[in-house]
């Protein structure tokens, strides 16, 4: 069929229409490539793969799709040996949990319901409920590993957070003592860097003995760390090191996790972009009523009651 008539026929609209329906950007691919069919077993085969999703939704309602996600370049560094980051991870874990969550949806939907394309392509979904929890545990977001991540971590916070509190009751103690308290701009305690500082009027400089990290940008305070807090101050810093260290080795081990089921992942994410297609294309029939043409080898075409989509 050639692009005139395929613009006549406003089949761009249709698969934009398809395009809108599709839940992940794996279905889009495949939505993008349609092109109208010629070899009859072809067709066959497809317009029985949209029967069965119609069969699905009419039975249970829409499958849940979301969570599908495009993690074919986070497979491929971890092939090469590379390290996932937490938003890669976390994408790998959502796409776990949907392939869970179309095990669920099938073996709810279609027992004993004979032969079904949809039914028989989500069973060779692969599942791993360990590495997909595991992930969550330790990752809270795409910034933040969490403390329940590993004992090591947890204790490295909280040496962290009571070394913070040790310092801010200090420096806390000097702004607001009467002692000290004309020398001061402000009675708080701030932060230069990752240093807890407190803020000093200049002409004031010579009776507060500390660091200099920074000044106001007219010159009238200056920020000081005080020599009470520098050795507090270091050693928090030597614990940020340990922490980063230990985000380092969580997220080696998750990566790890990853590449031992690689081969599964892959082979979902194919799984999941037809089901994804296929569901897309379930959807747009039953929206507009579709009726699955009988198909013949005669170029017979008969069209009862035929209407354009739009």
């Amino acid at each position: 069929m050639d692009e005139r008539t395929l613009r006549i026929l406003e089949f761009d609209k249709i698969l934009n229409k398809l395009l809108g329906l599709a839940s992940s950007d794996l279905g889009k691919e495949l939505v993008e490539e349609i092109k109208p069919e010629k070899d009859y077993k072809r067709i066959e085969e497809l317009l029985r793969e949209t029967n069965d999703g119609v069969s699905c939704i009419m039975r249970r309602g829409s499958p849940p799709l979301s969570g599908i996600h495009d993690i074919r370049a986070s497979l491929k560094r971890v092939d090469i040996g590379g390290l996932l980051n937490p938003g890669e991870l976390l994408k790998i874990a959502d796409t776990l949990r949907a392939a869970r969550n179309l095990k669920n949806y099938a073996n709810e939907n279609m027992d004993g319901t004979g032969s079904n394309i949809v039914v028989e392509l989500i069973s060779c979904l692969e599942m791993n409920r360990r590495v997909e929890e595991k992930i969550k545990l330790c990752i809270v977001n795409e910034e933040e590993i969490s403390d329940y991540a590993s004992p090591a971590l947890a204790d490295i916070r909280r040496k962290i957070k009571d070394k913070q509190n040790s310092i801010k009751d200090k420096l806390n103690e000097l702004v607001k003592s009467p002692k000290y308290q004309k020398f001061m701009q402000d009675s708080i305690v701030t932060m230069r860097g990752d240093r807890y500082v407190i803020p000093v009027k200049q002409e004031y400089r010579s009776e507060i003995q500390g660091l200099v990290h920074d000044a106001s940008s007219s010159g009238a305070t200056i920020f000081i760390e005080p020599m009470a807090v520098v050795e507090a101050n270091n050693s928090i810093k030597q614990l940020k090191i340990k922490e980063q260290a230990e985000i380092e080795r969580i997220l080696y081990e998750l990566t790890a996790d990853v590449a031992e089921i690689a081969v599964n992942l892959k082979s979902n994410i194919s799984i999941l972009a037809k089901l994804d297609y296929i569901f897309a294309k379930a959807k747009l029939s039953t929206e507009y009523n579709c009726v699955c043409p009988k198909l013949n080898n005669n170029k017979k075409i008969v069209i009862k009651k035929g209407r354009h989509p739009f």
